[in-house]
């Protein structure tokens, strides 16, 4: 297995940690089980991420893709 560091905003954290200690996992479980299911999705069925409205919203300075 390759270790990966990410760095993520505090509030995004926050989030993986309940959703993980809901389905009573780990965060690095949750994270992987939520990767396995978003790439396992076909990409022609995939949602855009601005469809969903649990979407984080784009960080300021970057650029919203959603809106080119």
């Amino acid at each position: 297995m390759i270790r990966c560091a990410l760095r993520i905003p505090k509030d995004f954290h926050a989030r993986l940690a309940a959703r993980a200690a809901a389905d009573r996992r780990s965060i690095n479980s949750e994270i992987l089980s939520l990767l396995e299911v978003a790439l396992s999705t076909p990409a022609a069925e995939a949602e855009s991420p601005g469809d969903d409205p649990a979407s984080p919203t784009p960080r300021p300075g970057k650029p919203d893709p959603s809106q080119a």
